[in-house]
Order: structure tokens, then sequence, then C-alpha cells
């Protein structure tokens, strides 16, 4: 793995801990709650980490791959990337139940909960995240497995580590699902624009489905999906 990787995990790890430090000392010097000084290093944080991310990442950047997806298939990939990633996390999740996990989230409670409290924090799950966790996990991670392994087992590592980062190993089946149609997208398109975009647009969905509609209606509405799609 090239030096400039290591950077860039070494700042998500930063990243991810930097709050313990930073949003106390929010709290002194600007008076704010723990949870705004939370909420606002948080954004701060996760942006600054995808900036430094592209600095380290330019060389791949500007490397030319003439077997990468053009402009056509990335569109077309993006989107059916997200009918594949919602269906992929619609079987991981009727598994789950019929093996006696409650459906929910207890990660994606937590983000709704502060996205209500302080809607500007939907800037995270939306966009800085995708592109960071993309990278990663898919770029770096996978990729690095995948010189060494079969899509099959680069997949599955890449995607139980993609699944315990968001430590809700309860769900790790869900995580697991999207992370290995990530992965696909990205072997598929050799661009992980398409995977970003993707996991973009389904924490966008997510997150804009929970915040404008009731939580009794919501789920009304994804019982009668899964009735749809999965039968009973």
């Amino acid at each position: 793995m090239s030096r400039r990787y290591w950077y860039v995990i070494l700042t998500y790890i930063i990243m991810q801990f930097s709050g313990l430090l930073f949003s106390p000392i929010l709290t002194v010097v600007f008076g704010l709650s723990i949870t705004d000084a939370t909420i606002y290093w948080s954004i701060f944080s996760f942006g600054l980490a995808v900036v430094v991310t592209l600095f380290f990442l330019k060389p791949d950047m500007q490397m030319r791959n003439d077997n990468a997806a053009g402009i056509e298939s990335i569109i077309l990939w993006s989107i059916l990337g997200v009918f594949m990633a919602l269906f992929a996390q619609g079987i991981a999740a009727q598994i789950e139940i019929a093996i006696g996990i409650d459906p929910g989230s207890e990660n994606t409670q937590q983000i709704m909960d502060i996205t209500r409290a302080a809607p500007i924090f939907m800037i995270v799950p939306a966009i800085f995240a995708p592109i960071l966790e993309e990278i990663i996990f898919r770029k770096i991670i996978f990729g690095e497995l995948y010189k060494r392994m079969n899509f099959f087992f680069a997949g599955l590592l890449s995607a139980v580590i993609f699944g315990f980062i968001h430590l809700d190993p309860t769900h790790i089946l869900i995580y697991a699902s999207m992370g290995f149609v990530f992965a696909f997208l990205y072997v598929k398109t050799k661009r992980i624009i398409v995977p970003i975009i993707v996991h973009a647009g389904m924490n966008s969905f997510v997150l804009l489905m929970q915040y404008n509609i009731d939580p009794e209606e919501l789920q009304r509405m994804l019982d009668e999906m899964q009735m749809i799609f999965f039968g009973g």
C-alpha cells in the first residue's frame, strides 16, 4: 500500500476521534452546549478530512485509465446502483427479521436525531461521509485486497470492515450487503465516483424520507414495499 493511502486512513482515524478533544474546547471558547459543539465540530472535521484526503489522492486523480467508464456509463451505473443497493439492503433486512433481529438501525436513528436538531448536519452523511468511506473502504481497502485475492473474499472482508466501522454490529449484514454492491460498482466501472454517488444517493434518500415523513407513516410505507417486493 502506498504511503499516501496510509495518510488517508490516518486522516480518517484522527477525524473520527478529534471530537473528543475539540468539542469540549468549543464549549469553553464559544459557550456552546456539548451537543452543539459536537455537531459543529463533526461538520468541520468531516469537511476538512475530505479536503485533506483529496489532496493526498491528487496523483490518483491525475492518472489516465482508458478502461474506466465514460460519462454515460457513470450516469447509468450510478442510477442502477441505487436500485441495486436498495434491493440488497431489502434482502439483508428480510434475513435479519427472519433470524429475529429487530428492524431499525441505532446508528441511523442517532444520525436522524442530530439532523432534526441541526438540519445543516445532513451534509455529513449525505456528502462528506460517502466520499471518505468509499475512498477508504472501496478504493484503498477493497482495492488492495482485490490485488491479492478474488472479488468475493476481497468484497467480503472490506464489506465486513465497513459494517463494523458503523458501530452497529447487530445490522452488520445490511451494511455488508451494501458494501458488496459498492465494491461491484467500483470494479465494474473502475471509477470510485460511481460508488460515491450511489452511497450519497442512498444516504440522502434515507435522510429525506425519515426527516420529512412521520415515523409511523414511514414504517407503514416500508412494510408495504416489503410485501410488494418480498411477499408476505
